[in-house]
């Protein structure tokens, strides 16, 4: 058996498409563009790429981009006041502080004082309530986009059992409550779980974000299983190089699996995708508006 390759790259291009028609059919009605603002503190390199990336897709989108970029000795105080200053701020719809942050700031209380309705990363306390609880809410966009990569291999989720390796408040516990919103059999296992490989061989989609290289192996997938594997890591390579994998050895994983998402392409580009429509989400009920139907 040959898996099916998740083509995150295409898929993410094909979101972003809609997001574009989205944007205009949402400025056109708001009097302006959709704003998104995102904030950088220090100097950390693939922050930078990120933030220029997100900077970026943000633009050719049709939306706004407000980029704040704020030393490394910055005071939490002083984000704080930022952070103040975009949620009051009208033309911001959505906004973004960038991981990590100075060990002299507080992450968590940063977070937490970001406007619920422009959380478009979804990790405010109360969206992730309303998440866990089936209400309306926006949700973390990398398991967003995996949700959207799993339904490339399946026309419905219901019914199938998924199982989550991982239980972050990032990625696991929010992807675990949105296969439950997909009417999947949902199993999070862990650190602590008893026999990794015996849970995962029962999963007919299989999660996996745990932060070790190639970690999940080929054995551990149910033949015909779909494989989400959330992990970046990079690892030494050929002549002193380094090179990206996953969480999941993907090579022998593809050999078993009906369909996989390679690392890199597959999950990583759905990420920024998912930012752009949780943005337009973000407007559209502040505003008042018709969601997009993305």
């Amino acid at each position: 058996m040959t898996a099916k390759i998740l083509d995150g790259k295409a898929l993410a291009e094909e979101v972003r498409g809609k997001v574009a028609i989205e944007a205009a059919r949402i400025g056109a009605q708001l009097g302006r563009k959709p704003g998104l603002a995102v904030v950088l503190v220090g100097e950390n390199p693939a922050s930078q790429v990120y933030v220029k990336n997100k900077a970026r897709s943000t633009v050719e989108a049709g939306m706004e981009s407000f980029e704040h970029k704020l030393p490394v000795t910055t005071s939490e105080a002083d984000l704080l006041a930022l952070v103040e200053k975009l949620n009051r701020d009208p033309k911001v719809d959505g906004i973004l502080v960038q991981l990590p942050l100075p060990e002299q700031i507080d992450s968590a209380r940063v977070l937490n004082a970001v406007d619920p309705s422009k959380d478009v990363d979804g990790f405010h306390p109360m969206n992730a309530g309303k998440l866990a609880t089936g209400l309306p809410a926006l949700a973390p966009c990398t398991p967003v986009g995996c949700i959207m990569l799993a339904k490339k291999a399946h026309a419905s989720l219901a019914g199938l059992e998924a199982v989550v390796l991982g239980r972050s408040n990032i990625v696991g516990k929010p992807l675990a409550q949105l296969l439950l919103q997909e009417n999947a059999t949902v199993t999070i296992a862990h650190s602590r779980t008893k026999d990794l490989a015996e849970v995962s061989r029962r999963a007919d989609i299989l999660c996996v974000a745990i932060g070790k290289p190639e970690f999940v192996r080929g054995d551990w997938v149910k033949p015909g299983a779909t494989v989400i594997d959330v992990g970046i890591n990079r690892v030494p390579g050929k002549e002193g190089k380094t090179r990206l994998v996953g969480d999941v050895a993907y090579d022998e994983a593809a050999k078993v699996a009906g369909a996989i998402t390679p690392v890199p392409g597959g999950v990583g580009p759905m990420t920024i995708a998912c930012l752009l429509v949780n943005t337009l989400r973000a407007a559209c009920a502040r505003e008042g508006l018709t969601p997009p139907s993305i």
